[in-house]
């Protein structure tokens, strides 16, 4: 006889306990990060402080998200601030 185990179902059964959550962003806020990864891959957008050409994803989307932040769309806060 094998004795079947039920360690290893209920192991994969917590890992997908979240996976029903409340959307991060908003739809008009993922337009502004995508209207930006589309200036960055045209060699369009520019850094605010230097004005050099941004190559980054990470830093497209994260202006992206600053533009939405600043017209008030729902996003959530920089996780350096408060």
């Amino acid at each position: 006889m094998t004795v079947k185990s039920t360690k290893k179902k209920s192991a994969a059964k917590k890992k997908s306990g979240t996976a029903k959550s409340t959307r991060k962003y908003s739809p008009a806020a993922s337009q502004d990060v995508e209207r930006e990864m589309k200036a960055m891959k045209a060699g369009k957008l520019r850094s605010g402080h230097s004005g050099k050409k941004v190559t980054s994803r990470k830093q497209a989307i994260a202006i992206g998200l600053s533009e939405a932040r600043k017209e008030g769309k729902k996003v959530p806060a920089k996780k350096g601030s408060a």
